[in-house]
């Protein structure tokens, strides 16, 4: 007997009892699914984090203040990062400051995050301007009050993205003042700052009203929050990306020799490549666990082929005795059950499959992270529904083809 004639028997038996195959493929649907889905919305969510991450430059090194154990000696001022700009390893250099206030339009009230640093910011960050432009060193050096906010945060005060030219009330610590919008920036390359710190923040202010962000220059937010032009954190830039993690370590030792505080842990720097492949890491680990769990009902769905296909066995005893008798050999009644166990669990791979990418593009969609369907996935998911209908199919087909034919024909 053929391999044609094999499936086509094999279809014909899963035909005839279609609602007892639908349901021993259950298994093996909800297995390849739950697989392929959860693989794919992994990635996609993996893509999207390291993206936001890479879009902030993956080329840039952090260097923040330990506040547990800082003195006010310890913190960065404008001269240190004059000091870190002289040297022959780094590109550009800036401070990041963070604070709250509260924020009103022409139409809106909230609470606004504001965050300051020089003009080199825009380039360390990657911030891309939708609408106008970033502060440039004139507005740095005056202290203007200018600002730039990020399209959400135009949409949640204005209800339109481009409001360049409209004003801005920004309170805090009692003083109010008036700032002009300047640009409007996409909101995944301006809202990349610390995220530690922006989420201490947004913590503490959850309970004051609609949340936007926007930055201003260095200058204007010292005057504007009264505070003395120290900083907590700064961004940095290598000339060279081959040599970031030195530029980094150049960058504190001069922190270290300006401020005397080198036998204390004052400053740690964080290199944000490295960061991007301990997020990517997880992410796999995370998403390999997770879609080993969900393989476990594939085994499950193995075990239910192999009690169906005992089953058959069982039913068809009487063929299988008429078959051998003709002459048929133990080898193609074997091969005869172990087709119909592997198409049983291929077809149920085939539904996993669809219902897999499609549970996927649904998921995507409503957590808004990009989709990311691999062959390799569906490859592995799809051979694996296959491995396990071998697998489990063996027994019941040996089974069958060791039957003896005067044994198999006197059953009725």
């Amino acid at each position: 007997m053929n391999i044609v004639e094999n499936i086509r028997i094999a279809i014909f038996s899963i035909r005839t009892n279609l609602t007892r195959s639908l349901l021993t493929m259950l298994g093996i649907i909800i297995g390849v699914a739950s697989v392929i889905a959860i693989v794919t919305v992994g990635n996609g969510g993996r893509d999207y984090i390291v993206g936001m991450i890479e879009s902030m430059g993956s080329n840039m090194v952090s260097i923040t203040v330990a506040t547990d154990v800082a003195t006010p000696n310890d913190y960065i001022t404008d001269d240190d990062i004059e000091a870190i700009k002289r040297l022959d390893s780094i590109g550009v250099v800036s401070p990041m400051a963070f604070n709250m206030a509260l924020c009103e339009s022409s139409s809106e009230n909230g609470t606004a995050m504001v965050m300051a640093g020089t003009v080199d910011l825009q380039h360390i960050m990657g911030a891309k301007m939708l609408y106008g432009r970033f502060y440039n060193q004139s507005d740095f050096e005056a202290a203007r009050n200018v600002v730039c906010i990020d399209n959400l945060s135009a949409y949640t005060l204005f209800g339109y993205e481009n409001c360049v030219g409209e004003k801005i009330s920004l309170t805090a610590n009692g003083k109010t003042v008036s700032f002009k919008i300047i640009g409007v920036g996409d909101n995944t390359s301006m809202m990349n700052a610390d995220a530690e710190s922006m989420a201490q923040m947004m913590e503490s202010s959850s309970a004051m009203g609609t949340m936007v962000t926007m930055m201003i220059p260095a200058t204007t937010y010292s005057e504007f929050f009264g505070q003395s032009a120290k900083y907590q954190m700064i961004y940095l830039t290598a000339k060279d990306d081959r040599f970031l993690d030195s530029a980094g370590a150049s960058a504190a030792n001069v922190l270290k020799a300006r401020h005397g505080n080198a036998e204390r842990e004052v400053y740690t720097v964080t290199n944000m490549a490295t960061f991007i492949e301990l997020i990517d890491t997880v992410i796999n680990v995370f998403t390999a666990f997770i879609a080993a769990v969900g393989a476990i009902s594939l085994v499950v769905g193995g075990i239910g082929v192999m009690n169906i296909m005992l089953v058959s066995v069982t039913e068809r005893t009487r063929e299988i005795g008429i078959r051998k008798a003709l002459g048929a050999k133990t080898s193609t009644i074997m091969f005869q059950f172990l087709t119909e166990s592997v198409i049983l669990c291929c077809i149920g791979g085939f539904i996993g499959l669809i219902l897999g990418v499609g549970g996927a593009l649904l998921a995507a969609a409503y957590v808004n992270v990009p989709v990311n369907v691999q062959f390799s996935t569906i490859l592995l998911a799809v051979g694996f529904s296959s491995s396990i209908g071998i697998f489990f199919g063996i027994y019941p087909a040996r089974r069958a083809a060791k039957m003896l034919p005067i044994e198999a024909l006197r059953r009725d």
